[in-house]
Order: structure tokens, then C-alpha cells, then sequence
């Protein structure tokens, strides 16, 4: 009785569960609807770096004589309304030199142009997915972005100009309005806060996802982490990443591929073939004039 009721199941969507299945279901036109999830892994490459890595965000939060339990605290609001200077003198290190979007960058944007990219859901701030040209209404920026601010007591935004100047100084920027006086915080999401109305509201959308490609990102802060399991089950789960993500690899057409983003994504697009990897390097030559500047274009 199983084996006649197995006749009417649907053959899964992947012929392998490695790249080369992942590419020709891409290829085969059947592939619609793409989900990507992306972190802080797809911006190393243009040198910035990650919280958890060698080298990264951690391990120099650690070396300063900072007061907090842990390092990722300096990211929590309750820490940044008692002490803002670790958090801008992050952000003045991080920000101070310029910054081209990577290959995966421009991988991105080409799924957008082959017309199979539904959402891309980021936890980046920098704003380099939109500096390669993914649409905003295709981007979920889910933790923020550093292109507004507005203070942290009564949420009035504040100028451009004034910010690029405090944070060029190492002086912290404080709310104009009369009366307020708080502290100007960048729009990122920080521990404590809400994430973004658009966040919420794109979930259900989820549900149309035939390919869910998480790249740089070890799936580690919720609840960004939890889109994984919102994608239907019948849709593939494809994880690029330098280390293996827990959950991932409990479905059946659950992929992971071990490695780093640019080389990854250049050979998906080799394997997927056609005009995809010559249209991969052009769109990322297309970047060669742009590169992300804290509050590129005004003037201190």
C-alpha cells in the first residue's frame, strides 16, 4: 500500500543535494521564487568584518577596555542610553575607509535581473546589496541601516551633515530638539529594540519560496534565524557559508556547501551555465566605480 501511494508524491525539486542539483534546478526554469538570507559572511571580502571571526568585531571589542560582560553587549540599547563612545568608536573604525560590494553582492543582483529573486532578507547594515543594485523592495534590511538616524528618547531624526561630523571627531551626536537632549543612535537594530515593520510583514510571503539560499551567515541571532523554518518544506534550503549551520540539513532537500561566498556563488553560476557567469562578472565589474562611504556625499 506505501509503495502504491508513493506513486502520486512528488519527485523532490533537486536531483543531488549538492551544487550541481542545486544549479540544475535553478536552470531548469521550475525555480521562481528565490529566498535569499544573507549576513555579515558576504561583506568580508571587501573588508568588513564579521562579529564572530578571527579577526572580527569580537575580538576587537575585547582588546578595548570596555566595561560590559560581554562584547556583544555595546550593541544593546539599555548600554548605548547608559555609554554610546563603544558603539561610535566602532562604527568611526569600521566606516572610516570605503567599500566595494563583493561578488556575492553582484550575485544577488543578478537573480534579481534573471527575474527568480523574491526577497532578499539581510542582516547587513552596510548597504552594500543595495550599492550592487538588488532593488530596495526586494531587500529586508532586518537589523537596520546606517544611511538614517534619529534619537533614541524622542525618535526626531537628525541631520546628515552634523552626524558624518560627530562621528568623523569621536564626539556623540545629541538630539537637537529643545528640551530632549538624548542620545543620536543610527537606525540599526540593536538588542532590545523591534525589528522593522517591513520584517514583519513579508513573512507570509515566505510561503512562495521554491529555493531558500542562506550565504554568510551561521543563522546565530533570532529572530532572523527563524525565516529558515517559515520557507514550505518542500522548498530546498541551500546554506553557502564558511561553516555548517545547525537545523539545516533535518528536510530533505536541505543543502550545505562549505566554502567561502565568492568562490561558491561564481561556481553556482558556472554549473547553472548559459550567460550566467559572464553576466555575474559584469554586473560586478558594474561596481568597480562604486564603493560604500559613511555618509558618502556630505560634507563635515
Amino acid at each position: 500500500m506505501g509503495q502504491m501511494f508513493s506513486w502520486f508524491r512528488s519527485a523532490p525539486p533537486l536531483s543531488s543535494n549538492d551544487l550541481e542539483g542545486v544549479a540544475a534546478y535553478i536552470a531548469s526554469g521550475k525555480c521562481r521564487n528565490i529566498v535569499v538570507m544573507a549576513g555579515a559572511g558576504i561583506s568580508r571580502a571587501a573588508g568588513i568584518p564579521d562579529f564572530r571571526s578571527q579577526g572580527g568585531l569580537q575580538e576587537t571589542l575585547r582588546k578595548w577596555d570596555i566595561d560590559v560582560r560581554r562584547p556583544q553587549d555595546i550593541f544593546t540599547l539599555s548600554y548605548f542610553k547608559q555609554n554610546p563612545k563603544p558603539f561610535y568608536k566602532l562604527v568611526s573604525e569600521l566606516y572610516g575607509g570605503t567599500y566595494r560590494p563583493t561578488l556575492t553582492h553582484s550575485f544577488l543582483r543578478l537573480l534579481d535581473k534573471k527575474r527568480v529573486l523574491n526577497a532578499c532578507w539581510s542582516q547587513n547594515v552596510d548597504g552594500l546589496e543595495r550599492l550592487a543594485g538588488v532593488p530596495s523592495f526586494r531587500l529586508i534590511e532586518a537589523h537596520g541601516t546606517l544611511d538614517s538616524q534619529h534619537c533614541t528618547i524622542c525618535h526626531a531624526k537628525f541631520d546628515d551633515r552634523k552626524m558624518k561630523a560627530a562621528v568623523i571627531s569621536g564626539d556623540i551626536p545629541v538630539c537637537e530638539k529643545r528640551g530632549c537632549g538624548g542620545f543620536v543612535k543610527p537606525d540599526v537594530v540593536m538588542f532590545g529594540e523591534k525589528l522593522p515593520l517591513k520584517f514583519w510583514l513579508n513573512l507570509p510571503f515566505l510561503k512562495r519560496a521554491d529555493l531558500l539560499i542562506i550565504v554568510g551567515t551561521s543563522l546565530a541571532v533570532p529572530p532572523f534565524s527563524f525565516i529558515a523554518d517559515w520557507v514550505p518544506k518542500s522548498c530546498p534550503r541551500v546554506v553557502i557559508n564558511m561553516e555548517s549551520v545547525w537545523g539545516i540539513g533535518n528536510r530533505e532537500n536541505d543543502v550545505q556547501c562549505i566554502g567561502d561566498c565568492d568562490e561558491m556563488v561564481r561556481r553556482l553560476a558556472q554549473l547553472i551555465g548559459g550567460d550566467w557567469e559572464a553576466q555575474l562578472d559584469a554586473l560586478w565589474k558594474d561596481t568597480e566605480g562604486k564603493a560604500f562611504e559613511y555618509k558618502a556625499g556630505v560634507h563635515a
